[in-house]
């Protein structure tokens, strides 16, 4: 009987639930012995699942991620390590040990490589060059200015993470939030801060989700009922010889200014020229469907798993996500400033509204431009005008992504 009792206490010390109520003093926001951190992040999970699932914010990525932090909190699952990739911070020159990660890694630590090598990003942009659409940038080349206003976001922020004391790399990580574009800021962020990894993933993936609550307000406050009543006359139609030329011309003079840069831009344009040659349709529909699917889901469960409770619940954490909406929002700003500036210089014929597309989150902004103006008059059709900015901005925020890339290089 007694060796029956001790096998009882014994499972029942040994599950999560156990875990939970006998948190120890080091453990992130336990009280009385009540982990109060693991608690907090299941709940602020299934929010994210919610969000997800019933208001259909961005579900395609926000439903992987939310459902990866859920495993990464469950107490005792240990499904990914997070101390394997950055360290304990008490080492000098941490440099990840891959065999270590091979053989005592678990699955999520080995699907993560994808993450820490830069092989995830760069695949989810051979996806969207797939299935992005290049006709309206070539029809209006001047929308390729707008896209580039509406990185101001990126380069305040990062000044702004100066100002409040982070160091140069961490600010540099934090201000690519404003490009409003996931791989970017993961790619940037696992080269040059790789602990803030999380919470940078987290703010940037939810921005892009939370896009049509966050942006029409702000179109709102920048814009006149007049301006966004504007109807812009219809694009000329492209050549196929254009469409062909764009993604050569593109790589080539990215690759000449900012070569850091050249493994996103290069695969989005790779993505691009496989679509519009028409003669690789198999390869053109592989890449849009089943593997931009798979990376989506390797992508979003493993960076999901990194916002452990240790590593997120931090007040730093808290700096980051306000300093991601408040880049979003400037990088917003700047695109409906820019917008509202061609519309004096051509005398009433660019509707500012496209400007708040040159962000990077695509093609949810530009609908967020349509729903906006069509409020105003539904008669305004202002979405293909919008797609010329809004595939400029994933241009833009590559090439933001190569200049703190560069920057890092030079400076270290």
């Amino acid at each position: 009987m007694d060796l029956f009792l001790e096998g009882i206490t014994r499972f029942i010390n040994g599950t999560g639930l156990a875990k939970i109520f006998t948190a120890t003093a080091d453990t992130p926001l336990a009280f009385a012995g009540v982990d109060f951190g693991t608690i907090l992040m299941l709940v602020i999970s299934c929010l994210l699942i919610y969000l997800a699932i019933g208001k259909e914010f961005e579900p395609l990525l926000l439903l992987p991620i939310a459902f990866g932090m859920l495993l990464a909190n469950l107490p005792l699952s240990n499904l990914l390590h997070n101390v394997l990739f950055v360290g304990t911070g008490e080492e000098e020159h941490f440099v990840m040990d891959f065999g270590k990660i091979l053989h005592e890694g678990g699955l999520l630590d080995l699907l993560y490589l994808g993450v820490k090598l830069g092989i995830y990003p760069s695949l989810i942009f051979l996806g969207i060059g797939a299935m992005t659409d290049f006709s309206p940038l070539i029809a209006n080349p001047k929308s390729l200015l707008l896209g580039a206003a509406a990185q101001l976001g990126v380069f305040v922020a990062f000044y702004g993470a100066l100002l409040i004391g982070f160091d140069i790399l961490p600010a540099m990580s934090i201000g690519i939030i404003g490009g409003a574009d996931g791989p970017t800021a993961i790619l940037v962020t696992k080269t040059l801060a790789p602990k803030l990894l999380p919470a940078i993933a987290i703010a940037a993936y939810s921005y892009m989700a939370l896009i049509p609550i966050i942006q029409p307000p702000i179109m709102k406050a920048l814009t006149t009922k007049k301006e966004r009543l504007v109807k812009m006359k219809q694009l000329r139609s492209v050549s196929k010889l254009e469409r062909l030329i764009f993604p050569i011309i593109v790589t080539i003079v990215v690759a000449l200014i900012v070569p850091d840069a050249v493994p996103l831009v290069g695969c989005l344009m790779l993505g691009n020229l496989i679509k519009e040659s028409g003669v690789a349709e198999r390869l053109s529909k592989t890449i849009q469907n089943e593997l931009m699917n798979i990376v989506t889901i390797f992508l979003g469960v493993t960076v999901g798993a990194t916002a452990s409770a240790d590593t997120f619940l931090r007040l730093e954490t808290l700096g980051i996500v306000l300093l991601g909406l408040i880049a979003f929002s400037i990088s917003t700003a700047g695109g409906l400033l820019f917008g509202k500036l061609m519309y004096v210089l051509t005398k009433g014929k660019v509707n500012p509204l496209i400007g708040s597309a040159g962000v990077s989150a695509v093609p949810m902004a530009a609908r967020v431009s349509q729903m906006v103006g069509s409020k105003e008059d539904p008669t305004n059709f202002l979405l293909m005008h919008a797609m010329g900015p809004n595939v400029a901005g994933v241009i833009g925020s590559a090439v933001a992504a190569g200049v703190f890339l560069t920057m890092a290089k030079v400076l270290f």
